[in-house]
Order: C-alpha cells, then structure tokens, then sequence
C-alpha cells in the first residue's frame, strides 16, 4: 500500500485534519433530513384576524404564480423582533402571529423525524424517555429579505431543541446558520431552496442561535416545531439524516490524504453487546451520535465502511466474532510458541500489552495467543491505520478466565474503510 506523503509538515497537516474531524464527529449539536412526502398533498390552512379561513397549496413558485392565498398570508404577518433595522436588507423576516390559528395536513409523527433527532443529537437518552414536537410558528422570508440572529433566549418554554420544516416555496439564497454556544462554532445549511421533491427539515439544539441569509428570488418560508423531552414508565436502509457540509469539508481532505489505504474510526459509544456472540456489523442499525453521522457520511461518499472487531492492537475479519477466549488463559495452551512483539500503532493506538489490563505477562502472552487461534490479526498486517485523538472510545466487554477469577477484555469497534 502507498504511503502518506512524505515530510514533516504533511503529516502535521493530516494530523490537524484528523483533529478537526473527530472533534466535529463528537459535537453534534444540528443536523438536518429530508420527509418523503409529496408536495401536492401539503395544504396550509390558516385564519386571519378577519375570520376567514384560507388554504393554500404547494407546491408554489412565486416567479410564476403567486396564490392570493400567499399573499394574505404574507400579509397577516408581524416582523421579527430580532429584525436587524440597520441591515441592507429591502425586506423584513416576517413570522405569524401566535394567536391566529394555523395548521397543516403535514403530522410530523407520521414520519420517523423524531427518532432521527434522538438517535443524532440525544444518542445518551435513557429508556422511557421520548421526544415529542408541538407547533411553534411560522416564518416567512420575501426576496431580498434575511433574518437576523434568533437568540436561545427567545426559546425558554422547556424544549430540548428545535425543528424547523422548510415548506415547498420555491426560492434562492436563505443559508441557514446554527451556532452553538457550548462548542463555539456554527453549521449551514444551504437546502435544496423549496424545490419539488422531498421536503427538507433541520433540528438544532436548545443552547443554538439561528439565523438565515438573504433571499435572494423568491420565498423562504418555514414551520418551527418545539422539541420536548417527555418519559413515560420506566436494517439499516437509507438513512434519515444528512451530515452537514461542515463535516464533509472536513473529511474530504483526510480521504483524499489517505488515498490508497484502509483507515479506521473508533465508535465512541458503547452499544452493549457482546463480542462473542455477534458480529460487529450488527451494530449499523443501532448507530448513534457522531458514530452514525459519520458511518453515513462515508456511505454518501461511495465508500463501503465495515465495522470490526479489535482488541490490544488486534483486528478480527468483518465476518468474526471474538471466540477461543473460553479457557483459563493463565494455562498455556497446546500450541504455545515464542510471543510475538507488541506491534507499535500509530496516531495514538494503545499497546497490545496494556490495553490487555493483565497484571501477569505470562497470561498476557497466552490471551495473545488465544487471540491469535480466533483468527484475529495484528493491526500491521491487516494493513489498516487507525485515526485517532486520543479521545473517549465505545467499549463492549467479553468475559473469560484468569486463574481463578472472571476477567473481561475490553473490545472496541472499528469503522474500517478502503479509500481508493
């Protein structure tokens, strides 16, 4: 296999991308999908101050045909508090009012967005506790026009976070920004502009600021749903969720860094299982967190990601799980021959001997081999490069014998990827 580029300052500009991308992986706090819904079966219907009920349909495109119902509705809004007075912009951002009733044919727990949000940005949440989403308010945003930041602040109702549906209104420009207090850094999210097809929808955390960019032709308007968290007693297809493009412009250059290798990502969350009775790719369909955002972002780059099984510097093949650990490894077993040396790993990998955890070397030695007659191999020679930062690492544990007490080895999981 090729190597990395040769020199001092490459390999400190691959570390620095390594960085980067496993910091984003871990500080998840946005993330935004698609609802498989057809636009012509999408119907707002809301009430003026007058007491007429009016319904509009989608999908819309202002360049060509406005509805009169559009325009009533543009018209029974109030600016945003927030509206920056001294902007450039020709329009203000519009949202509205509360106390008018509005409603969609659009159910939000007809389509698993709910359980998307919760996999992505609550991968910690208990047993017994679920999300739920109520209707916040709608916004609206005319060409030419941009809203200002939306504090947290104007927020504080309880929710957990945010979700905002973009409707089928056809425009251009309207970036969204989401900045995150807790990790200081943003995401954008530039959307597909209101186009025919699959409706887009983005969820932000509680501690977030939001605001959107000029319109530049056209409409933006949106739908914002509260998220709370609630609690009640005590295959993997295509995924719901999309990576923001601030991964992706992170990941791009350690792909295209390590072109021609096969590199791993530890999982960062434990997934409590056991090693020795299942395979590790068991696991996809219960992806969380960053684990998931970036298994999914490999496959949206055409990769084929497996997840592996590996231990003190060992790796086990897609298709093993972790056996031959069932007997007492401060016995020697049959077919003992002269210990191998611990491999050294790169990009901070744990030692074979330490990562082990056994006070005696002898037992060290006969685990190793024990390892070894399950099939697994050193990391070298499965030629793959583990990228890490040092940081916290999923476990799963495999219990066996150690003279006369219960040990358990503690187990990773690897992302393993070919970059061609």
């Amino acid at each position: 296999m090729p190597l990395p580029p040769a020199g001092f300052e490459n390999e400190l500009v691959y570390r620095d991308h390594v960085s980067r991308l496993l910091a984003a992986k871990n500080t998840v706090f946005s993330i935004s999908g698609r609802i498989p819904l057809d636009p012509s079966q999408l119907v707002l219907f809301f009430r003026t101050k007058s007491g007429i009920t009016h319904s509009l349909d989608f999908p819309i495109d202002v360049d060509y045909n406005t509805p009169p119902a559009l325009d009533v509705l543009i018209a029974a809004c109030r600016p945003h508090q927030t509206s920056d007075l001294d902007s450039y912009a020709d329009h203000e951002s519009l949202f509205y009012p509360p106390n008018l009733p509005l409603t969609t044919s659009l159910e939000i727990a007809n389509h698993p967005i709910l359980a998307a949000v919760r996999t992505t940005l609550f991968p910690n949440l208990p047993e017994g506790h679920y999300l739920t989403a109520v209707r916040d308010r709608l916004e609206v945003i005319s060409s030419g026009g941009r809203m200002g930041p939306q504090s947290r602040t104007l927020r504080n109702d309880g929710r957990v976070a945010t979700l905002s549906v973009t409707l089928p209104v056809r425009f251009r420009g309207g970036c969204m920004i989401v900045r995150s207090e807790s990790y200081g850094t943003e995401e954008k999210y530039y959307g597909r502009g209101g186009k025919t097809g699959d409706m887009e929808w983005t969820a932000f955390l509680t501690d977030c600021d939001y605001e959107v960019e000029t319109v530049e032709k056209g409409c933006r308007v949106s739908i914002l749903y509260g998220v709370y968290l609630k609690t009640f007693g005590t295959g993997v297809g295509e995924p719901l969720i999309n990576p923001s493009d601030g991964l992706f412009d992170l990941l791009a250059p350690v792909l295209n860094m390590s072109r021609g290798r096969k590199i791993g990502f530890f999982l960062c969350h434990d997934y409590g299982v056991n090693p020795a009775e299942v395979l590790a790719e068991s696991i996809v369909p219960h992806l969380k967190g960053g684990d998931s955002i970036l298994y999914h972002a490999l496959k949206l780059y055409k990769l084929n990601p497996e997840l592996h099984w590996t231990a003190g510097g060992y790796i086990w093949a897609v298709d093993q799980t972790v056996e031959s650990l069932s007997e007492d490894v401060s016995v020697p077993g049959p077919t003992m021959y002269s210990p191998m040396p611990a491999y050294p790993l790169t990009m901070g990998t744990p030692a074979m001997r330490g990562a082990f955890g056994l006070p005696d070397a002898d037992q060290v030695v006969n685990l190793r081999h024990r390892i070894e007659a399950s099939g697994a191999l050193p990391l070298p020679e499965a030629d793959v490069t583990v990228l890490t930062d040092g940081g916290t690492l999923g476990k799963e544990r495999v219990p066996f014998v150690s003279g006369a007490s219960l040990e358990k080895l503690c187990v990773n999981t690897l992302i393993v990827v070919f970059v061609p």
